[in-house]
């Protein structure tokens, strides 16, 4: 866990400066505009952008430069590792304000997103507040697995994916920070390689902080453009999602484990399925079971994004549960000091 210092900074009048941390890595295409649409923001108060770049193999770090040098709200630190956790807390420890909002590099914020989330702070006390994570795709296979990973079947009922209410939530998207909450826990865990924000959420509440969903901050997120590229990203979001578990224990429940014991009892009807045919019926009921997911959550989308969404539907929850089920013990954090 990283100490970060107190803030140098106070806050002033009624709306106080906000530190905008973006880790970087490889957003030479988007990153320009992405820190264009932070210093735009339709907000009062002082707005300070730290980039934490990685090693990048495009020209990040030139682009970074750039931004820096023209404008003095901006600052670059850098991140050696490339790794999202080691970046954020880069960025954290070179900021200087009491609120701290996490932005990622090639997100598109709505004008008001500061304004709404320093505002929901004021008004519920919460330590963490975020909002949507907005899928939206250019094409026909990333509107697929936009309409996917804004559906219940194919992410669940967590809000900041499907929308729901304001209230207390176990996680969100991005967030926007108290300092004092960070500095209470540490910061992000620089072990988790995947679900850094999910495990730090944990430990603000655990600290008895207040987590709080925010459905109007909503923020545009471009979905992985392959099949092979989604399925690398929830393969890893299922093996980090159970070092997770075995690391505070309690918090997976039924949802998480849905994946994985589908991919277990697809798996066993096919094994014994030479034997015993009606094995066939598990994998055959789950086709059946996502083809009509498809139907009902494919009205509206053209024939080419509808054509493509069970099979978005099955790579998300298999690769998924694989990745939970293949999860190496040797991934499990240390223990703490250690």
């Amino acid at each position: 866990m990283k100490q970060f210092p107190d803030s140098p900074s106070t806050q002033t009048g009624l709306w106080p400066p906000v530190s905008v941390i973006m880790p970087v890595l490889n957003e030479e295409r988007h990153l320009d505009e992405a820190v264009q649409m932070v210093l735009s923001q339709d907000y009062p108060g002082p707005i300070e952008v730290v980039l934490a770049v990685g090693p990048s193999h495009d020209r990040t770090q030139e682009v970074a430069d750039a931004i820096a040098a023209r404008d003095p709200r901006v600052v670059v630190v850098p991140n050696p590792t490339g790794r999202t956790p080691n970046a954020l807390n880069a960025a954290i420890g070179a900021s200087r304000n009491e609120i701290v909002a996490r932005v990622d590099g090639h997100a598109m914020l709505p004008a008001d997103y500061l304004r709404v989330a320093v505002e929901t702070l004021r008004e519920t006390g919460a330590d963490n507040v975020g909002g949507i994570m907005a899928a939206e795709g250019v094409t026909p296979f990333e509107q697929a697995v936009a309409r996917a990973m804004t559906s219940k079947i194919g992410v669940g009922a967590a809000a900041f994916h499907v929308g729901g209410t304001a209230g207390p939530a176990d996680t969100v998207y991005l967030g926007v920070f108290r300092r004092t909450a960070l500095r209470r826990v540490g910061g992000y865990d620089e072990h988790f390689q995947r679900a850094q924000d999910w495990e730090m959420n944990h430990r603000i509440r655990e600290s008895g902080g207040l987590v709080w969903f925010q459905p109007r901050m909503r923020v545009s997120y471009r979905p992985r453009p392959t099949i092979k590229a989604l399925a690398k990203q929830y393969f890893h979001y299922g093996r980090w999602r159970r070092v997770v578990a075995r690391t505070h224990e309690g918090t997976i429940n039924l949802r998480y484990l849905a994946p994985p014991a589908a991919v277990v009892a697809m798996l066993a009807g096919l094994l014994v399925s030479p034997w015993f045919p009606l094995g066939l019926i598990i994998p055959g009921g789950y086709l059946l079971a996502i083809g009509a997911g498809t139907v009902l959550t494919g009205s509206g989308l053209p024939f080419g994004v509808k054509a493509r969404l069970m099979a978005v539907y099955a790579t998300m929850h298999l690769s998924w549960g694989w990745g939970f089920l293949t999860s190496p013990r040797k991934l499990a954090r240390p223990p703490r000091g250690l």
